[in-house]
């Protein structure tokens, strides 16, 4: 027995121990300070589901070598250009949502195949690189989103009736297109959106699938031994870009999930901070710089989500003032800290 806990201890590690029980005392206090147990927990459920596929959009450039996707607002700006299409073009419901991912995705490609060759060529320096590139393209696309002619009263600055506006609202369209479908209702709180966590799922066993490849199998041997992916004959720079391609990807797919949930898309500075929720809970989830599993994201994901909706709304409530804004930054961050400054086990 007491060998059993050492071993789930070593595996799981002190950390995950930690903030999982952290998470659960959030969940036991909730009721006696007033918050809905109910609420919190379909919140946090939504949540996981909103962010799930953006956190998937790590393990393929963890899992070749090429580091944590620290430009992962490339494939964000992918998505968003898919999703401002499709209202253009007013296509609503799910056909609009299937048009913002087909449009997005060769975009997410064709800037994948880029941010990827950039990554070749600065090999060992890859996430600061990243992380130039996912600020500087926001940067850039603030000034393309003043630029881009589209029309739709729905998008365009009233006042001139040019640019689009900062925030812009899929109600009309196709919100909740993925949340509603099979959608479990219990009492007036509770609400568990089945389509969104069937298509994070699918997306997840799409990309398991990938890795029990010849090319998946690739893409892992580059990650864990160049040399010898090289003497089999694998061309380390193709697969290194392929994992950066199918990383954008991800990230362009994510984020129109994540908008389809929320109901809103956010331009400009919109997705700046993305990438960094995104890093901490695949590290959170017990990944590291060479390695990253569908198990590391779904534990992440749901750890670091859990903690981002209960820790504000408990403690607003234990000190009755609304501070949920200032304690979501700080509990963020502090985690995002927490993932980025940690030492593998064994590693200087």
């Amino acid at each position: 027995m007491k060998s059993n806990i050492n071993t789930f201890i070593e595996k799981a590690g002190w950390p995950r121990i930690i903030i999982f029980l952290f998470l659960l005392s959030l969940y036991i206090i909730a009721p006696f300070v007033g918050v809905k147990l109910s609420t919190s927990i379909s919140d946090t459920i939504i949540r996981f589901g909103m962010n799930g596929v953006l956190v998937l959009a790590m393990v393929p450039m963890v899992q070749a070598g090429t580091g944590l996707n620290f430009g992962l607002p490339l494939g964000i700006i992918a998505g968003l250009l898919g999703a401002i299409t499709s209202i253009e073009l007013k296509i609503g419901g799910f056909s609009g949502f299937l048009t913002a991912l087909v449009i997005a995705i060769p975009i997410a490609a064709i800037l994948g195949y880029g941010y990827g060759k950039l990554l070749n060529k600065v090999k060992g320096g890859e996430m600061m690189i990243a992380t130039y590139v996912g600020f500087s393209s926001v940067a850039f696309m603030s000034m393309v989103w003043l630029l881009i002619p589209y029309k739709s009263p729905d998008m365009v600055w009233a006042y001139g009736g040019s640019g689009l506006r900062t925030t812009i609202s899929v109600e009309k369209y196709w919100i909740h297109t993925l949340n509603n479908f099979l959608e479990i209702k219990i009492g007036e709180t509770f609400i568990f959106p089945t389509g969104m966590l069937l298509f994070f799922a699918f997306m997840a066993f799409l990309v398991w699938l990938f890795f029990k490849t010849k090319a998946g199998t690739a893409m892992s041997a580059v990650g864990s031994n160049p040399e010898y992916a090289k003497a089999s004959g694998v061309d380390i720079d193709k697969v290194r870009v392929q994992s950066v391609m199918f990383s954008t990807i991800l990230g362009a797919i994510g984020i129109i999930v994540y908008e389809q949930s929320f109901g809103f898309i956010q331009l400009y500075m919109g997705p700046f901070y993305m990438a960094f929720p995104a890093v901490a809970a695949i590290l959170i989830g017990g990944a590291s710089v060479h390695k990253a599993t569908i198990t590391n994201v779904i534990i992440g994901t749901f750890l670091f989500q859990g903690i981002l909706t209960m820790t504000p709304s408990v403690i607003n409530n234990i000190i009755k003032t609304d501070m949920s804004e200032v304690m979501r930054i700080i509990v963020s961050n502090g985690m995002i800290l927490y993932a980025l400054t940690r030492r593998e086990k064994g590693k200087a």
